[in-house]
């Protein structure tokens, strides 16, 4: 499981242009669960393309810290692995 900023983008440079599933908080007790594709990393964000069909929004963004402090949950759908927790 990756402990630092730099472990979580290099793991998710790897991972571009494959199908991500997020499950973000949202608040007490509510989190929102999104399907995409990883298209950019950037120093200190990552940005999904979200399916149109499910979602109201183009795409979203996260920080690698909220990946580091559970905020947000990173799983890629193709090989059914928690890549990080």
């Amino acid at each position: 499981m990756p402990t630092t900023l730099a472990s979580i983008k290099k793991t998710l440079d790897s991972q571009i242009g494959r199908e991500i599933k997020l499950i973000a908080q949202a608040g007490r007790k509510k989190t929102t669960e999104r399907k995409g594709i990883l298209t950019e990393t950037y120093p200190s964000v990552f940005v999904v393309e979200l399916d149109q069909e499910e979602n109201a929004v183009e795409r979203v963004s996260y920080n690698y810290t909220d990946v580091l402090t559970h905020a947000v949950e990173v799983e890629f759908s193709e090989e059914v692995e928690l890549v990080l927790n």
